[in-house]
């Protein structure tokens, strides 16, 4: 069974994380994802949580610091008061030599509540998944932990990133973890990500120069298909962390240029002003509809 516990479902950039979110994320060199965690951690730091990290475990303690970018106040009175600890699967689990779902939940829990009774708002953690082979765990058995975890984020505040090296594990397993867990992160800051369903655009990330291109094809196609279709389009923006003006303009023109029949964009205030700015309000068929998350 998969796990339904979290706050998010689907895919968002890891800005958008919150309390109650279990995600999956993949990798395939060892500098990927370094942003990832950064951002991870940091916006748990400003969000007064407590943060831990499980690291892979061929990593150094000073490897690690330096991948969280952060030279600073915060960083240092982080790690000096203990909102920001390094750890390791085989420390979490102790004094058990060997990894059991149990174990693993029972201390999971009280880190939780021990972080409640720090003072803390909650408990995220950001765990690279090569603790399975380093303490000789049973696939299936860590499969089972993924799939089986809901307790731990239904109303609670706790907050977790689950680490995928997919040159390490097998592809079957990657594919079977991506699926376990509700909430599937972008591999990077500043990516983009475009779903397409009937009558429907969702785009997830950062829509900017970089991505410009990728953005105009999903609008595009998505036009094009509810144009074949005869039915109304929804073009989804809420999963976007910044929407630049150069695709805010982009979505007008796209929409100017295929006038069949109502669109309506969904986005959170900030992208709505952007729009407006651009012309929105000039053009027609088009509905912004603002949602908060």
């Amino acid at each position: 069974m998969a796990d339904t516990g979290s706050a998010s479902v689907g895919t968002v950039p890891v800005q958008h994380l919150r309390a109650g979110d279990h995600a999956f994320v993949g990798y395939a060199d060892d500098d990927a994802g370094r942003d990832v965690v950064s951002a991870f951690a940091w916006a748990g730091l400003v969000r007064r949580e407590k943060v831990m990290v499980f690291a892979a475990p061929h990593m150094d303690d000073e490897r690690v610091w330096s991948r969280l970018d952060a030279p600073g106040a915060l960083l240092g009175s982080a790690r000096e008061s203990g909102q920001l600890v390094l750890s390791s699967m085989r420390a979490l689990i102790h004094p058990e030599d060997a990894f059991t779902p149990h174990r693993q939940w029972e201390r999971i829990t009280e880190e939780t509540d021990r972080a409640l009774a720090e003072g803390y708002t909650g408990l995220r953690t950001y765990i690279d998944m090569h603790w399975v082979g380093a303490l000789g765990a049973d696939i299936e058995v860590m499969m089972h932990r993924e799939s089986h975890a809901q307790h731990l984020f239904t109303d609670r505040p706790y907050t977790e990133i689950c680490a995928y090296d997919t040159r390490w594990f097998d592809p079957d397993v990657v594919t079977a973890m991506h699926k376990a867990h509700p909430c599937r992160l972008l591999p990077r800051l500043g990516a983009l990500h475009a779903e397409l369903a009937e009558g429907r655009v969702q785009l997830v990330g950062e829509a900017d120069l970089a991505t410009r291109e990728q953005f105009i094809g999903a609008v595009r196609e998505g036009l094009r298909r509810a144009e074949d279709s005869r039915q109304p389009l929804v073009v989804d923006l809420s999963g976007l962390v910044f929407l630049g003006v150069a695709c805010a303009v982009d979505l007008l023109r796209l929409v100017l240029d295929h006038p069949h029949g109502p669109v309506r964009v969904h986005c959170p205030p900030a992208s709505a002003r952007i729009l407006r700015r651009a012309g929105a309000d000039q053009v027609p068929h088009l509905v912004l509809s603002e949602v908060a998350r």
